[in-house]
């Protein structure tokens, strides 16, 4: 095998991979990033969106060791043997744990399981690297344990006392400036046919170690607004759409029906069979034939086969929920609540009948600025501050998150009075709907706005016979 690896990627160009990467991307456990679309199912909505988690990896190893070597080159910075090394592959890594359609698996399907698991994908890339690693059959590099554990504190973003400064990498929790976002934000945008212009390369050169942490030059505050502003730009325009979203709920709907035949629950505790789960377990199940599998399996044929049909779940409505109202709104059961207003209609109505979905849309930091958790330098790097945004620009958000209620509703029949009810919801917690933008072919979602009410007010359903 030669030394390097050259891949031709449509957002870096050439990348250059040295012989123990490759041993780490030529096997099974990392080839299987390549069945799992990045974006999940927006891609049965935006049809350019075909790109994988495999070359969304690489792109992010690559970026990642290009901006190790930089920072270890910069004078004073302790190098710990295979610290490059170690940062590159926690990079290349760090997806190993997605499920099904990304995302989907862990966000919706897992949860949806009821069984109350706390798992997310990181989880699952610890484990599945283990997996890998203990399955190579060659190793050019020699990974103490010491190591091993370092490259999955990196990947889960767990800081540990060896060398900090490289945790601001891969992910990064202190500011969520990491290069996994340098990867997809301009990889995801390429292949939506999106702009953006947030130059990653430009704010790498001008990235410094001081104080055991990551930081910029002053200049570069408005780069990094622009790569939050284009994440949220993103996620309000695509990775939330509404009928990914309805697809979300389908598959998610597909796949907890199909449970009690593949145990998913089991699946994610085992490498050995979680390497073999991918986006074509949606086929796998309409496919099945075996005769004593479709009984069980019979649900889930029929929301597949729904879904190949576009007879999608349906949104119904929308409304933005003000910051103070969100502790008095969002409730365990509010399918339940909201199916109780069914007043004017003699349509029955129950939880199974409507999904609710939350969003929180931010600049990745929740209600928080992330900018305010950066340091920056002018001209001596070794001298660092915070920016006072106020100071620089009046044009920047004021406020970092909107919570926006949805709802859905699986029978299509059933949207009209799902509508209504949520009429009467919204209207008994304080919140009015501006009848002239009820939602028909030609309009995306209700304008609601805050009338009235206090923090003390109680959400409370109308009496039902």
């Amino acid at each position: 095998m030669s030394q390097e690896k050259l891949i031709n990627d449509p957002i870096h160009g050439y990348m250059t991979f040295k012989k123990w990467a490759v041993e780490f991307i030529d096997t099974k456990a990392f080839q299987r990033l390549r069945d799992i679309k990045q974006l999940g199912n927006s891609y049965y909505i935006f049809p350019g969106a075909c790109h994988n988690r495999f070359e969304h990896s690489l792109g992010t190893a690559h970026l990642a060791y290009i901006l190790t070597k930089k920072l270890l080159e910069q004078p004073g910075i302790e190098r710990v043997n295979n610290d490059l090394e170690c940062v590159t592959l926690a990079a290349l890594c760090h997806d190993l744990g997605h499920g099904p359609f990304s995302h989907v698996f862990d966000g919706d399907v897992i949860p949806g399981l009821g069984l109350n698991i706390k798992w997310k994908h990181e989880d699952g890339s610890e484990k599945m690297f283990d997996y890998l690693y203990d399955k190579m059959e060659t190793h050019s590099i020699d990974l103490s344990t010491d190591d091993l554990k370092f490259i999955k504190n990196l990947i889960k973003g767990d800081r540990t006392k060896r060398s900090p400064y490289l945790f601001d990498i891969v992910s990064n929790k202190r500011n969520s400036v990491d290069v996994d976002k340098f990867d997809y934000l301009a990889r995801d945008c390429y292949y939506l046919g999106m702009k953006s212009l947030f130059d990653s390369p430009r704010l790498m050169r001008f990235s410094y170690v001081t104080e055991d942490q990551i930081v910029y030059q002053h200049k570069e505050c408005f780069n990094i607004y622009e790569m939050f502003h284009t994440r949220y730009t993103l996620y309000k325009k695509v990775y939330t759409h509404r009928v990914t979203r309805a697809i979300n709920f389908m598959i998610r709907d597909a796949l907890v029906e199909a449970n009690p035949v593949y145990h998913f629950e089991d699946i994610i505790r085992k490498p050995e069979e979680y390497i073999k789960l991918n986006d074509s377990i949606l086929y796998k199940i309409e496919y099945e034939d075996r005769k004593e599998l479709q009984e069980p399996l019979k649900k889930s044929k029929e929301i597949i086969e729904k879904i190949r049909n576009r007879k999608l779940y349906k949104f119904v409505n929308e409304c933005f929920i003000p910051q103070d109202k969100k502790d008095q709104i969002i409730k365990k059961d509010l399918e339940t609540l909201i199916a109780s207003y069914r007043k004017g209609n003699n349509v029955s109505l129950n939880k199974n009948d409507i999904i609710v979905d939350w969003q929180y849309l931010n600049y990745a930091n929740g209600e928080k600025n992330p900018v305010e958790h950066i340091k920056f330098y002018k001209k001596d790097p070794n001298k660092v501050f915070s920016l006072d945004t106020d100071g620089i620009c009046y044009i920047f958000p004021k406020q970092y998150e909107e919570t926006i209620l949805r709802i859905f509703a699986r029978d299509p029949e059933k949207v009209d009075s799902i509508q209504n009810a949520f009429k009467e919801f919204t209207k008994s917690i304080g919140l009015s709907i501006n009848e002239g933008f009820l939602p028909d072919e030609n309009v995306d979602f209700l304008d609601i706005n805050l009338k009235g009410g206090s923090k003390d007010d109680k959400i409370k359903a109308p009496n039902v016979p």
